[in-house]
């Protein structure tokens, strides 16, 4: 399988994804725990489809420590016990950021105060602009069908 475009070749590509990248170590370098972030970018990965993300989120989480279990249940992490409260509020405020046309109302008010009663307002930002940032990396994975599979932990820097 071949992706429709190039991105690591294409120049304009990389002018882009400078600064998504950019963005990205800003987020990483947060007060918002890392395995947070990680969980974050692999359930919104997973509902968008974006197999290279959700490769990539999977083995990096793993390749930090993360537990094969945690990892085989994100997709359904409302019903499993292995996750935090705190780690349960960002998974949802996660869905819904990441399902915002699929809700007339956005994300509810009762999302963001129970993330709120978790993070304080630099982790919140750091959570806003990760939902917003993996989101943008999934459409464009997804839009140019880039393969995945062969992703190995710390291969982009």
């Amino acid at each position: 399988m071949e992706a429709r475009l190039d991105l690591f070749s294409n120049p304009l590509a990389g002018k882009l994804f400078k600064h998504f990248n950019a963005a990205g170590r800003v987020i990483t370098d947060s007060p918002l725990p890392a395995a947070t972030q990680e969980l974050v970018k692999i359930r919104a990965s997973q509902i968008n489809g974006c197999a290279a993300c959700t490769d990539m989120h999977t083995k990096d989480a793993d390749a930090a420590g993360e537990s094969a279990t945690r990892l085989h249940m994100v997709a359904v992490w409302r019903e499993a016990k292995v996750f935090t409260e705190a780690e349960r509020a960002a998974l949802e405020l996660t869905e819904q950021g990441t399902r915002i046309a699929d809700a007339a109302g956005g994300v509810t008010d009762e999302a963001w105060e129970n993330a709120a009663k978790h993070y304080d307002e630099d982790q919140l930002a750091a959570l806003i602009a990760l939902i917003a940032l993996i989101n943008a990396y999934n459409r464009v994975n997804v839009i140019v069908q880039q393969p995945a599979g062969d992703y190995v932990p710390g291969m982009y820097g």
